[in-house]
């Protein structure tokens, strides 16, 4: 078992202020990476304040999407991509690199990633809340917060 799990918190939209990625190896998670996100003018949705906790004064300082960019390539790049509820992520992802006039095709990772919430709703679980399966499989879960989210992803996955 090895690919990359990735969360992303957004501000507005699809414009991330945060990711948190996993990556496991054979089964074992072998790297953790999170960072904070400055979204383009640093705006914010009040409804993803509530979600998140995050705020504009956190971000202010944080280094753009295009500036990140290397650090979550290098974790994806040619990877199996797991993801609660893909299409979310893999929206932010693609249209965060395409407002950047970056490749998606590049990363070579498909149009399509696992997707842990069709996983455990074909187990039968309802519902399929990231909290909620992590509850049903005694996973730990700071909610909403990247990296939590994202190994929760990670463990979901190899627990399937």
């Amino acid at each position: 078992m090895t690919f990359t799990a990735i969360d992303f918190e957004t501000a507005t939209a699809y414009h991330p202020c945060s990711v948190g990625i996993v990556t496991v190896e054979n089964g074992i998670i072998v790297d953790e990476f999170v960072t904070l996100i400055k979204p383009p003018n640093n705006e914010y949705n009040p409804f993803t304040i509530r979600v998140h906790g995050i705020y504009p004064r956190d971000t202010v300082n944080a280094k753009t999407f295009k500036e990140v960019f290397p650090e979550i390539q290098r974790r994806l790049q040619n990877r199996v991509v797991v993801a609660h509820n893909e299409s979310f992520d893999r929206n932010v992802l693609a249209k965060s690199m395409a407002l950047h006039d970056l490749n998606y095709d590049d990363l070579n990772i498909g149009s399509r990633w696992e997707c842990t919430v069709k996983i455990y709703k074909s187990k039968g679980f309802k519902p399929t809340k990231l909290s909620d399966c992590c509850r049903e499989m005694n996973i730990t879960l700071d909610h909403h917060e990247a990296l939590s989210d994202a190994r929760a992803c990670a463990k979901l996955y190899l627990f399937r």
